[in-house]
């Protein structure tokens, strides 16, 4: 396995994470993701001041309009995302954002022109039932038709992230990520300034901690690790390892959080992870990227 999948597979790990994290933290999702891009933000912009490099402006400039959409389609992402959690339940919003990586499988072959292989189809199908089982969907039925609704634009927005990553080229993960985010703050500004209404944020140090461990870790690193890797992995590829991030998310409920998890979402969790590992084998047959 090469190092840019290495990337993907830590990132998401990384991601998957988060949830254990968010636990601590008090605020209101839509402060936590502003505060998550803009301590990213500083963060990567004092690693390129340590390090004495220069941002890329002209490869920024060749790239501005991807990087701009993206950025942009970050900051909504978050909010549907949220918003998706608030107007039904966590299980049924996460099955509809991951149908994102699905939606890349599905267009990957018409829009990269990818060569068509069969074995990553069936793996992302198995992946979605396994994740369906770890949900817990099928016992709550679909909560929430306005969550479910907001939860699949936000998918369709993530799908879009990535297909916009791979338009960008000859800048660096870091510059990409740096732009990005920064693109996210300033529009994700006016939605707090219009949503969030005498909210107090109060808290003790730990709190404040958890907040700079998402900022700096799940949000500078993980990205950075992300967007500067997904482009140099065949699309089809990067879509399926991203369940990592659910899957690793709901084993640390139980271990970490001690939430519960039944026998279904145990063979969910298995299947998802086996489609995953299934994909990334050639059975002797050498495909190439």
């Amino acid at each position: 396995m090469d190092r840019k999948r290495l990337s993907i597979i830590f990132s998401m790990l990384i991601f998957g994470t988060i949830g254990v994290v968010r636990r601590f933290i008090p605020f209101s999702s839509s402060i936590v993701a502003l505060a998550r891009a803009m301590i990213g933000l500083a963060f990567l912009v004092c690693v390129k001041l340590i390090k004495r490099e220069k941002i890329d402006t002209a490869a920024i400039k060749r790239n501005l309009r991807p990087l701009l959409i993206s950025g942009t389609l970050l900051a909504f992402n978050w909010v549907l995302l949220f918003e998706a959690y608030n107007m039904t339940t966590v299980s049924v919003a996460t099955v509809c954002y991951y149908m994102a990586p699905v939606f890349v499988i599905f267009v990957s072959p018409i829009i990269f022109h990818e060569k068509h292989q069969s074995k990553n189809f069936v793996c992302a199908f198995f992946a979605l039932v396994g994740m369906v089982l770890v949900s817990g969907v099928l016992k709550t039925g679909f909560v929430g038709i306005g969550g479910i609704i907001f939860g699949l634009i936000a998918a369709l927005m993530y799908a879009a992230i990535v297909i916009l990553n791979r338009k960008v080229t000859g800048l660096s993960g870091i510059d990409r990520t740096i732009v990005q985010l920064a693109v996210s703050v300033v529009f994700m500004i006016p939605y707090i300034l219009l949503t969030e209404h005498g909210t107090d944020l109060s808290a003790g140090a730990f709190v404040w901690l958890m907040l700079v461990v998402a900022g700096i870790v799940h949000t500078g690193i993980a990205y950075v690790l992300y967007f500067g890797s997904v482009a140099d992995v065949p699309t089809q590829t990067a879509a399926i390892l991203s369940y990592l991030d659910p899957v690793t998310a709901v084993i640390l409920s139980v271990t970490v959080l001690r939430e519960p998890m039944d026998l279904m979402a145990v063979i969910g969790a298995v299947i998802a992870i086996g489609a995953m590992l299934v994909s990334e084998v050639s059975f002797g047959q050498k495909v190439s990227d």
